[in-house]
């Protein structure tokens, strides 16, 4: 009597069906980080932004992340904001000149929107229209800017955006003589897309680019020694407040630096190699004849 060995046919539907549902979990996991809207910042609520602008990089106004400031100012300002951004991000900057009537202008106008990082480096656009002529009738120019994806980290000597503030700077860069001072409405916006991990470097920073942090971190690391010091006597002058810029954070804070969505691509693919060659030996090994059959049967 003949016996015949059945394969399991459990195990290999098992692992057929695992091994289809990582690759849906990988080709989901893509637009799941990148194209996800509800993964891009957006403004907090319906408040208010800032109604005013500063008129150098220290005196910039801070924004949030997707918030708005609007501001009141004379042909010829320097205009100033500042806002976070981290890295995977990539900001786009908008900016609005509502000009005086045409009758009171003598000329066109070109108006410029630059972009620049914590340590004051100007970064360059993508795209969009960062300088814009204004025609003698025009009622308002539109000015934007897009900037390249923010790196976890870069070389030295390089010029890639970095984690931390980036400014806002908007003038006129060409104007009649007759024209300065004339009164302007100005407003800004920022917005984000999450890129993920799809531009992320071996490497972080030690701290984001904002300016004034690294002074902080000094005076209040150094406050304790000083009180110690005036305690048993002198003049007990307190120490000088450190100081700090006017900036926030994104609103989930700044990027641990270790977790991105790669790690995900990297899991899922080993498990699915794991089970591509699982079931790729269940498919190719040999039937192999039982022990207890003897030979010639």
């Amino acid at each position: 009597m003949t016996r015949t060995l059945r394969r399991p046919r459990g195990a290999r539907l098992a692992l057929t069906g695992a091994l289809l549902a990582g690759l849906a979990l990988l080709s989901t996991a893509g637009p799941a980080f990148a194209d996800d809207p509800s993964a891009s910042a957006s403004p907090a609520g319906d408040e208010a932004g800032p109604t005013e602008a500063g008129t150098t990089f220290r005196t910039a106004t801070a924004l949030e992340q997707g918030q708005s400031g609007t501001a009141q100012a004379s042909a010829g300002d320097y205009l100033y904001w500042v806002f976070p951004a981290d890295a995977g991000q990539r900001p786009t900057v908008e900016a609005t000149v509502k000009l005086p009537e045409s009758a009171a202008r003598r000329g066109t106008s070109t108006w410029q929107v630059d972009v620049y990082d914590g340590l004051r480096r100007r970064q360059a656009c993508m795209y969009g229209h960062q300088t814009r002529k204004a025609a003698a009738d025009a009622a308002s120019v539109e000015l934007s800017c897009v900037l390249r994806p923010v790196r976890s980290w870069s070389e030295p000597w390089a010029n890639d955006p970095l984690p931390g503030s980036y400014y806002i700077r908007l003038t006129v860069v060409d104007l009649p003589a007759a024209d300065l001072g004339l009164p302007v409405g100005v407003e800004v916006r920022t917005s984000f897309k999450e890129l993920g991990g799809a531009h992320d470097r071996d490497g972080t920073l030690a701290e984001p680019l904002v300016p004034g942090v690294s002074v902080a971190s000094a005076g209040e690391s150094g406050e304790a020694g000083e009180a110690g010091e005036a305690g048993d006597g002198g003049d007990g002058g307190a120490a000088e407040a450190p100081r700090t810029v006017a900036t926030g954070e994104p609103e989930d804070g700044w990027a641990s630096g270790w977790w991105t969505d790669r790690w995900l691509w990297t899991v899922g693919g080993g498990v699915l190699a794991a089970l591509a060659a699982v079931f790729g030996y269940s498919l190719t090994r040999g039937r192999g004849r039982p022990a207890h059959v003897p030979p010639g049967v």
